[in-house]
Formats: C-alpha cells, structure tokens, sequence
C-alpha cells in the first residue's frame, strides 16, 4: 500500500516554488483523469510560514497567468484556469477558490459569509487558517502543513491526502512501495 504523505525540507524560496509546481502537476494530471471533481486543500501553519506564498506558486503552477493576490481582506479570491486534456483544443474550465480565514473571529462569519457553494464546484478551495471555521468545512482531500525554518525562505512542507481523492491528486508526489 502506497504512503499518504510527503515531506521536504525546502532551503530556498526556489525548493518551495518547485514542490508547489510538482502539486500543480499532480493537481492537473488528476482533473484531466477526473474531470468534474472537486478538491479541498488545506493549509496548516504558524503565521509567516509560508502558506500564502505556497499557495500563490501553487495557483500559478495550475496555470493562472495573472496576479495571485492574498485574500486575507477578502477571505476569498477566485482564480479561473483552463487545464488541457488530450482532445484537440479541449480544456476543462476550474477555479481555485483561495479562501485566507485569518480574521475571522467567529465561525458563524464563515457560514454567514456563502462560500460554502464553492465546495461544490468543479476545482479546488484551497484554504489557509482552517482552524478558524471550527469545524464548519467539509473534510479536506489535502492537508498542506508548513513549518518555517531559521532563515527567511527556509520551511518543511509537508503534503498528506486525506482522502481517495487526495490520494489521487498526489500519485505523482506520494513514495509508491
């Protein structure tokens, strides 16, 4: 049986952009397999570990050419993507709700706020300080938890799948045994 999670220790602002780029793969590869899926990703850690960095390299590595803004006023900002399949001209359409639930102060905000329409979709939330919604979201597929390091750009980024799906997703990042 296959490993459910991963750890690297990323030494430099470069080892975390490319193990968000190597998730960005493994994300498309299981939308192209799955095409009308939805995932939910969490992402665990204390403040200025790194979370909003990892899920900007992440949305970009999915193929979001625009600016990825934090949603930390805003609790949500959407990214729409097209991800190519193997048909001529063929895409799937998604969008990554990036929900940053670090202001909230109650989770009757999150609940009161709508989002939760955006679990249903075809894409991803992903959603940074889900401890703030106590219990108010759907289970997660992926649990992303960073830890920062000494230096500046230094953390240890752990990737679990929490579920079938989340196992799917990280097939290309998960240690096969």
């Amino acid at each position: 049986m296959a490993q459910n999670s991963f750890t690297q220790h990323c030494r430099q602002e470069a080892d975390t952009t490319a193990l968000a780029q190597q998730l960005a793969l493994s994300i498309r590869q299981f939308f192209q397999a799955k095409q009308s899926s939805h995932l939910n990703i969490s992402l665990d850690g204390d403040l200025g570990a790194g979370k909003t960095t990892f899920a900007r390299h992440l949305i970009q590595g999915l193929g979001y050419e625009g600016r990825v803004k934090s949603p930390t006023y805003t609790l949500c900002e959407p990214y729409p993507i097209q991800i190519k399949t193997d048909g001529p001209n063929t895409f799937i359409n998604i969008t990554v709700h990036h929900f940053d639930l670090y202001r909230m102060r109650d989770p009757l905000e999150w609940q009161e706020a709508g989002f939760v329409e955006h679990f249903d979709e075809t894409g991803l939330c992903l959603v940074e300080w889900p401890e703030k919604a106590e219990g108010t979201l759907p289970t997660f597929d992926i649990e992303i938890h960073l830890v920062a390091g000494e230096a500046e750009c230094e953390r240890v980024i752990t990737l679990k799948a929490s579920s079938d799906q989340g196992v799917a997703a990280l097939k290309e990042l998960l240690p096969q045994s």
